[in-house]
């Protein structure tokens, strides 16, 4: 099942790049410029056909995919004829859809996936009430055998109904209760099975953080109980917000991974590599191939928490090639941006000329700089991914 995971991960994120390719080339062809070449995958071409204007092909390493457009910058030499539809010729508007596509179609993938999940499948999420497991709690350094709870008759699947007297609605409320009331008896109702059971587990006291319930110096209560998972479902207009409640959360994620964890890359080959960090595309892929074979899992978890992966990865991507690095897609409309504030400033002082370009012979060095740092960080986290990948399936 992981190696079904892995390759269906893999056709997803070519199909997506090739859709990311596909934005800018229709709307190039849309604002009249000339898109000479679309081809999936690279190295060499096993196939092709000329169609119009524009070749289409597949090459022989399926590994994403390329439009050529004429005349990206004005350092390309291209047929005098095709000068009026170069893409450094035309306006401002046009330039910045054709750029923004690519980003713009990851972004429809993800909420179109996520919205799908959602409502089609559903996702799993921390329960408000309901047990997931039972256990000791630890007064000292460790622990072993039953606690409170299941001392008290509580089982797995059980849901919280109230705790000594008051209705439970939220799990963060109920072991707020359970740590503001100490050691000693309590009455706690639940529901199992369609009955309601009363039950009274004797609390310890324990150290913690009265108001968070984290490592402090407190002394609270503490019952010994996890919270249980459960699939929720959400019908199409309920889905709507929740899927950009997903997407802000996954921009706002990539934001802190950009700006809080790049000091972890030191730690990609060592045993404290964060899960949460940077990863390669391999390393993606073997996500996919965990989550796919996950042991506990249903089928059709296993397919949602795919899907919302494809849609995290898609979001991921979109986001990373509007960094205004050439020669990112950022880049370019980083550049078109200064020579349209450039252009303002000048216009502010008498100037009525064209747009003066930007001089790309001069961004060159700093463009070569990029891409071998991010070679180098690819091939860095490859080979994290190989040697320290992260797994989710131990």
């Amino acid at each position: 099942m992981a190696i079904l995971g892995i390759v269906a991960f893999a056709a997803a994120l070519l199909v997506s790049v090739v859709l990311h390719e596909g934005g800018h080339f229709v709307t190039a062809r849309h604002y009249g410029m000339k898109a000479s070449k679309f081809f999936v995958g690279f190295g060499p071409t096993i196939w092709s056909r000329q169609r119009g204007e524009t070749e289409y092909g597949i090459k022989a390493i399926p590994a994403g995919g390329f439009v050529k457009i004429e005349g990206m910058t004005p350092l390309e030499e291209i047929d005098p004829a095709d000068e009026p539809r170069a893409f450094y010729n035309a306006r401002a508007r046009a330039r910045l859809v054709v750029m923004s596509a690519g980003s713009f179609v990851h972004f429809v993938i993800a909420i179109v996936l996520i919205y799908g999940v959602l409502v089609a499948l559903g996702t799993t999420q921390v329960s408000e009430s309901k047990i997931g497991s039972t256990s000791c709690v630890a007064t000292t350094a460790s622990c072993s055998g039953p606690g409170p709870a299941a001392a008290a008759g509580l089982r797995p699947g059980d849901r919280v109904v109230s705790f000594d007297g008051v209705a439970v609605h939220t799990w963060k409320d109920f072991t707020r209760r359970v740590r503001e009331h100490g050691a000693g008896p309590a009455s706690l109702v639940v529901e199992r099975d369609g009955r309601s059971l009363t039950l009274s587990p004797d609390l310890v006291e324990v150290r913690r953080n009265r108001s968070t319930g984290e490592a402090g110096n407190d002394r609270v209560g503490a019952l010994g109980v996890r919270p249980g998972l459960e699939t929720v479902h959400y019908n199409p207009i309920e889905a709507v917000p929740h899927t950009f409640v997903v997407i802000g959360s996954g921009f706002t994620g990539m934001y802190d991974t950009l700006t809080h964890r790049i000091g972890d890359v030191g730690k990609i080959f060592s045993n404290d590599r964060d899960p949460e960090g940077f990863i390669s595309v391999v390393g993606a892929a073997r996500i996919g191939g965990d989550v796919v074979s996950a042991p506990d899992s249903s089928v059709l978890d296993r397919v949602g928490q795919f899907l919302i992966l494809v849609a995290a990865i898609n979001l991921a991507v979109g986001i990373f090639n509007l960094l205004p690095l050439l020669p990112l897609d950022g880049g370019h409309i980083a550049v078109l941006g200064f020579e349209q504030a450039r252009h303002g400033l000048r216009r502010l002082r008498g100037y009525r000329g064209p747009v003066q370009k930007v001089d790309f012979a001069k961004l060159l060095p700093a463009t070569y700089a990029t891409v071998v740092v991010l070679l180098g960080f690819s091939l860095l986290l490859l080979s994290a991914d190989i040697f320290n990948p992260i797994r989710l399936n131990q």
